[in-house]
């Protein structure tokens, strides 16, 4: 597969994190090209602040890098990503500024390019960080595929930023050109967003809940976690995992069943971490609680976990893939302990029974619905 991205800027090797030569999907798309050849043939200039939000692989930034780009990314992975492909490029990591979601954004901002994500709640909360850094001059240009960019995100921009229009389609990606509006009224920011349980799921039931912007299923519980809820492992598991936590809520339920629990927080995005310590501190739930933004259980020593928690995601971006969910699960049976428990929720279609019968030689149906199932690997 061709991993080189040619831009007016130059020709740039690049990947995803973490590489697997069996990756099919590339680390930039149409979308990326578009922007960075309008960039150049408007001559639009990046002298000043330029800020990228939602780069996915840091493609744009690794093209960007003389012009000391700042990144502004929600993922773990795509801001190892953007190292390992400045790294690449013989580009010092230095030259970019690698900010998070949860980070203060640049105090002005003179040029705003915005991957467009695919959660328009992270969208809008984003831009509302950023507004205020906008000025009268500052050049706003998104970009995504057409499938991606909707007649409501137009309207975030529009309500928050200005005049917004987009472009023709080329390749099968557009842009988005917002004109900024400094006097424009903007709405209060709704995020973080709090809620209540309902009371028929265990040992969280009736107790709350705070979601980021962006934190999957943000205004409710999904129906998997839910279900899980329903069919957690009797207490007794000293050191747990939440792999993938999301909100929270599932490595919540261990603490509150059982207060001498140590549990282990994870997630890639930096908004679900952060969403998984709020609704960890405001239910007040004694005992001992670690939260980590990482690359799955990378870090984790080798057979010092009892108990692994996992919901796995299926998708990336806008691809369908088992890969995540494929890590997890090696990643699960590195770090548990010889009898530790790996319990997983998934859509029943997905077959996940197969591969934890491959990895751990075992797999145990615990729970099933129309819908989802709960199963359960021993390492042996």
């Amino acid at each position: 597969m061709n991993d080189r991205m040619t831009t007016p800027w130059g020709e740039f090797a690049l990947t995803r994190f973490p590489e697997d030569p069996r990756e099919r999907l590339r680390a930039w798309d149409a979308s990326d090209e578009y922007l960075l050849g309008h960039l150049a043939e408007e001559k639009v200039p990046l002298s000043g602040t330029v800020v990228v939000l939602g780069d996915r692989w840091g493609a744009l930034v690794t093209a960007l890098a003389e012009h000391g780009p700042t990144q502004i990314t929600d993922s773990f992975l795509a801001q190892e990503a953007t190292r390992l492909n400045l790294a690449r490029n013989g580009v010092e990591t230095g030259a970019v500024h690698l900010l998070t979601t949860q980070d203060a954004p640049p105090e002005r901002v003179d040029v705003l390019l915005v991957r467009v994500p695919k959660s328009l709640a992270l969208l809008e909360d984003q831009l509302l960080r950023l507004a205020p850094a906008v000025h009268e001059g500052t050049v706003v240009v998104g970009t995504g595929m057409v499938k991606e960019i909707h007649t409501s995100t137009l309207e975030l921009f529009q309500r928050i930023l200005g005049p917004t229009r987009t472009s023709l389609a080329v390749k099968k990606a557009r842009l988005i050109f917002c004109t900024p509006d400094p006097s424009l009224e903007r709405p209060a920011a709704p995020w973080p967003y709090t809620y209540t349980l309902p009371e028929d799921i265990g040992a969280v039931s009736g107790r709350t809940v705070v979601n980021h912007a962006g934190v999957f299923c943000a205004d409710r519980l999904d129906i998997g976690t839910r279900f899980l809820l329903r069919h957690l492992p009797a207490p007794g598991a000293r050191r747990v995992v939440d792999l993938g936590c999301g909100n929270g809520v599932v490595g919540t339920a261990v603490a509150v069943a059982d207060p001498a629990a140590e549990v282990l927080f994870v997630d890639e995005s930096f908004q679900a971490v952060a969403s998984a310590e709020a609704t960890y501190r405001a239910n007040g739930v004694p005992g001992h609680a670690e939260f980590r933004v990482g690359d799955g259980l990378a870090g984790v020593p080798d057979g010092s976990v009892d108990l692994v928690l996992n919901n796995p995601p299926f998708h990336s971006h806008q691809a369908t893939t088992d890969a995540t969910a494929w890590r997890m699960f090696t990643g699960a049976k590195r770090v548990l302990r010889p009898g530790g428990e790996l319990w997983v929720v998934g859509n029943r279609h997905l077959g996940y029974h197969v591969k934890l019968k491959r990895l751990f030689g075992n797999s145990r149906l615990v729970a099933s619905d129309p819908k989802f199932v709960v199963l359960k690997a021993v390492k042996r």
